[in-house]
Formats: structure tokens, sequence, C-alpha cells
């Protein structure tokens, strides 16, 4: 591990606990990760703005990779912005609005635009998306969608998945949770966005560093050498990854980093 470069971590299932906080041991060790310059990369699904909630101590010295790969942020400089290109947008808004039991959030780069519906998934919802508005029609929908995320109270892999994969490879259809399907522009995911920051930061997936839980962390995993399934992840991810560490409640990303920090501070 002396040779890593770059950490990169999705956050809700692994940085995350499932009170959906960051630990303080994390951030301790983010200091020596700082200190021995290592490039840390939050990517996630949530919005940027969600992303640095979590993250607001580092959020300075950190890049963030939001929407599954749609956006990548350095010191609030937009590097790459994918969207959904618009002519395309209604039709999908139709098909999406009018799935049985299907919640859609339409993620623009500075908010979330969310289909009316109860005030307690409102809530649910506002845990990752805080800055929404709630809509009642297309119309309402402004700026350029980076992604649509889909929500299922109990099962999105068995409820949505299946009335919206037929969308590939058009788009990028992924299970990104329990409970979450997204439909991005096709050439967006993890995977896409961290191998634009290895050629521009000269770092080679042998110097990657990556965690994951959920099945939109397959393409971040296959960038990197060092790639770590957490013991709570889906089967698809621990098939995967290299590697494989502890849940998020169990501290399974600062148990690897603790171990990172300390073989570099071997030389």
């Amino acid at each position: 591990m002396k040779d890593v470069k770059m950490v990169v971590t999705d956050m809700d299932g692994t940085l995350l606990n499932s009170n959906h906080e960051v630990s303080h041991r994390f951030f301790e060790v983010f200091k020596i990760l700082k200190q021995q310059h290592i490039m840390f990369v939050a990517a996630s699904g949530r919005p940027y703005y969600s992303i640095v909630e979590k993250l607001q101590p580092i959020k300075e010295d950190i890049t963030i990779v939001a929407k599954n790969g749609g956006l990548i942020i350095q010191n609030e400089r937009i590097l790459l912005a994918n969207s959904i290109p618009t002519e395309k947008l209604s039709e999908l808004y139709h098909l999406v609005s009018n799935l049985k039991d299907t919640y859609p959030i339409f993620c623009t780069k500075q908010k979330a635009f969310i289909l009316r519906t109860k005030d307690d998934l409102i809530h649910t919802f506002s845990e990752y998306y805080s800055n929404y508005t709630i809509i009642d029609t297309f119309e309402d929908i402004k700026d350029a969608v980076i992604k649509i995320a889909l929500y299922h109270t109990t099962n999105s892999e068995a409820h949505i998945y299946p009335f919206v994969k037929h969308l590939k490879p058009e788009f990028n259809v992924v299970v990104s949770g329990n409970h979450w399907v997204d439909i991005s522009d096709a050439i967006t995911n993890k995977g896409h966005a961290v191998t634009f920051l290895q050629k521009i930061h000269h770092i080679k997936p042998s110097e990657t560093m990556a965690f994951g839980d959920y099945n939109n962390d397959l393409e971040l995993l296959k960038c990197a050498k060092y790639s770590y399934a957490m013991s709570n992840a889906h089967p698809n991810v621990k098939a995967v990854a290299n590697f494989e560490t502890t849940s998020n409640d169990e501290f399974g990303v600062e148990l690897i980093l603790e171990s990172l920090v300390s073989e570099s501070c071997k030389d």
C-alpha cells in the first residue's frame, strides 16, 4: 500500500455509518492522509451540497464526485459535469412518474426537484437532498438534470429496476441502494469520474485505493488495485473488489486507512 496516492470512498453504507454520520476517527486519519499528500475523493450518488454537509471540516482539502460521477468539484471549481440530454428528459419524466410505488427526484447541479408526495417521504429524501423544490409537472423542472433518483419504500432492485433496465445502454441505469435506482447519462458513473481524475493527476490504478458497498460502485472499484468491499456490501460488489473490510458500522474504511498511513509512515 506504500504506493497509494489517491483514496476514493463511497459515502452511504461505506464511509457513513447507519446513522448517516462520519466518525471522528475518520477525520483523525484524514489529517495524516493530508500530511502524506494522499489525495482524498468522496464519491457518492448524493448531490455535492449533501456531501459537503457531511465533510464540512475538510471540504477545501478534498475532491468531490457527486451524483454517481455526473459532477466533479474541486475547491468549488467544476472539473466535469454530465447531464441527461434535454430532448430525452420529457420521455424519461413520463416513464418514471408513472411507475407504481416509485418516487422520482430530478437532480440538477444546485438542487433537487421532488415530485409531490407524502410528507414523511419528503422528510426521508431531505437527508440526501436538503436543497429541494417540490414540483407538480415536468415544466417545473429548472436547469439541466444530471441524475434521476428513483425511490422505493421496500426494495428498488425488485420493484423498480426491472421496469427501467431497458433504458440501457442509452442511459446508465444502476441500483445504487436498497431503496434507490439512479438514471443518468450513458457515460456517467463513478469509474468514469475517477479515471478522469487519475489522468489529470497522473495517478495509476495501482496507486489508487477505493471503497464501496453497492452496484453504483462497481466501475469505481475496477479503477483501483486496492479495491475494498464493505462486509455489508451487495454480493456484486464483493465479487468485483480485490479485498474486503468490516462494515460501515465497524469502521471498515477507517481501519484500512489507518493501515495505509501506518505503512507510509514506515518510509
